[in-house]
């Protein structure tokens, strides 16, 4: 039995024709693990989100938990029900033994389309209101006792008409157990990359904290806290010997205490850095706009 069909024990339902059953209304759009569409759901005639996996990028992704109960990237999203967090609707394997996922469609650029474009229309007035959200999203998976593991501003969305963010892929994401925190898993974004991650060490929900930190730090200035002179994972090597511009220096307008908590979360010393995402929230809890 391979691997894919060993996973379609672990799923719910029975497999789908996901020709038959959906209309891909747009071209895919590459993930990390995956292909997304827009589609419509014949069954119900409603619009969602479509997530199928790509079968060699999944296989090499799961043979990295061989002999670990590692539950499914639907199985995480369906256990992540919250407003700051794409909504899963279902999940399981196509009729080509591939996971898939529907969740619903949220109409928006990514954050990371926003930081490029460096569009202030967007940010403006509203950064604190949108790494709040980031924040609440990363605590619920924390407090629901995972590891994202992949904590970028790709992977948000910005929803323009509510002025919101939203969460939208597990594909890295993992139990925040022992046998899933052990060293030489360097899955992640080079450059939002812990450098625990990078260098082979033990990890735990602390590396996501990482993340948000540069993520944050990113939709601050749309910027990195490093010069970006390699784009691979020796990016992530200077995360740990060049010291981090200090945010309050390239944007003295901001809140200090804004600055100083995003900074704390890009420590390199884990005893340093943010223990949780609950103690940034409340450490921004009294900032606005």
């Amino acid at each position: 039995m391979g691997l894919f069909d060993k996973l379609s024990t672990m799923l719910q339902g029975n497999k789908v024709n996901i020709d038959k059953r959906f209309e891909k209304l747009r071209q895919a759009v590459a993930g990390t693990m995956s292909k997304f569409y827009m589609a419509r759901d014949r069954t119900t005639d409603k619009i969602v989100g479509l997530k199928v996996g790509e079968r060699e990028k999944v296989e090499a992704f799961e043979a990295r938990f061989k002999g670990l109960s590692k539950p499914p990237e639907g199985k995480i999203a369906m256990e992540l029900k919250h407003p700051r967090i794409v909504e899963t609707y279902e999940y399981g394997m196509t009729t080509d033994n591939l996971p898939y996922m529907v969740m619903e469609f949220l109409e928006g650029p990514g954050m990371h389309t926003v930081v490029k474009e460096r569009d202030e229309d967007v940010m403006a007035g509203h950064r604190v209101r949108y790494i709040r959200h980031m924040a609440e999203a990363l605590a619920v998976v924390h407090q629901r006792g995972f590891i994202h593991r992949d904590v970028c501003p790709r992977n948000f969305i910005y929803l323009p008409a509510t002025r919101e963010v939203r969460l939208i892929d597990f594909g890295l994401t993992v139990p925040a157990t022992p046998e899933f925190m052990q060293p030489g898993n360097r899955t992640g974004t080079p450059l939002y990359m812990a450098p625990e991650v990078v260098r082979r060490r033990p990890t735990d929900q602390r590396l996501d904290i990482f993340s948000f930190g540069v993520t944050a730090y990113s939709i601050c200035c749309f910027d990195l806290p490093w010069p970006v002179t390699e784009t691979t994972g020796l990016a992530a090597l200077a995360h740990d010997t060049v010291p981090p511009k200090p945010l309050q220096e390239v944007r003295p307008d901001l809140d200090p205490t804004l600055c100083r908590a995003i900074m704390q979360c890009v420590e390199s010393s884990l005893d340093k850095r943010t223990q949780s995402m609950d103690l940034f929230l409340n450490a921004i809890k009294n900032l606005e706009d």
